[in-house]
Parts: C-alpha cells; sequence; structure tokens
C-alpha cells in the first residue's frame, strides 16, 4: 500500500473519519489516499440529508444499501470520506455538506481551497 503520509489539513496525524460505515479509499475508516486514488477521497463531510438527494441526482447514490460490498447506505448525520471534486461541485451547486477538517486529508487542499474548506468546518471553534 503505497499509502501518502497520512496527516491532515493542518499536518497533524489524520483522525479517523467513521467506521460505520467504514469509510475511506481503503476502507480504513481515515480518508488516506495515494496516486492510485483517481477521485482522491480525502473530504471528510457530515452527511445531509439534502446532500444525499443532490448525490443522488449527480448519479452517486449513496443511501441506498448494496448489501454485496456489505455497504448498509449513508443517513443524515453519518460522516463519509467523500472525493474533494465531487464535494466542490456540491459547493458550487450550493449543496454542499460540513467538514471534519481533523479528519480530511491534507492532499484535499490541492484541489479545494483551504480558506473553502475552513467556511464549511464543523470542528473549528
Amino acid at each position: 500500500m503505497d499509502m501518502d503520509k497520512s496527516v491532515n489539513v493542518f499536518g497533524e496525524t489524520l483522525e479517523i473519519c467513521c467506521e460505520k460505515p467504514i469509510t475511506g479509499f481503503y476502507r480504513d475508516g481515515k480518508c488516506n489516499t495515494n496516486k492510485d486514488d483517481v477521485g482522491s477521497h480525502t473530504v471528510c463531510i457530515k452527511v445531509t440529508k439534502e446532500f444525499l438527494e443532490y448525490s443522488r441526482f449527480r448519479g452517486n447514490d449513496l443511501s441506498t444499501p448494496i448489501p454485496e460490498f456489505d455497504f448498509k447506505g449513508l443517513k443524515p448525520g453519518d460522516s463519509w470520506c467523500l472525493c474533494a471534486s465531487r464535494w466542490l461541485e456540491a459547493e458550487e451547486n450550493n449543496m454542499a455538506p460540513r467538514i471534519h477538517l481533523q479528519r480530511t486529508h491534507i492532499k484535499a487542499i490541492d484541489i479545494v481551497p483551504m480558506a473553502l474548506l475552513k467556511k464549511y468546518a464543523v470542528d473549528l471553534n
């Protein structure tokens, strides 16, 4: 596993995003990434009903269970490692969910400006 350094947007140890349901490109509960993760699943979001509807409308149904992948489907309040570009697209359409910055991988700022991430932060004072 050729994983990029596991740090968040503050340069600190990347915290677990979610283990129930298990998330992340590696399904390790963290928003870790590497060169094989072309979607950059680096943004740890707090799932909302509105975002789930938006995502389904955009062709990525995250709420319907897929038992063969042991995926129970997301519900509002869950956390999830989302592709940075999908989050940015949602933000441009006024549908972006809030973000857990301490659980968001530093590589997210290659796609989403830090100031924008901070604007949506759940975990900033």
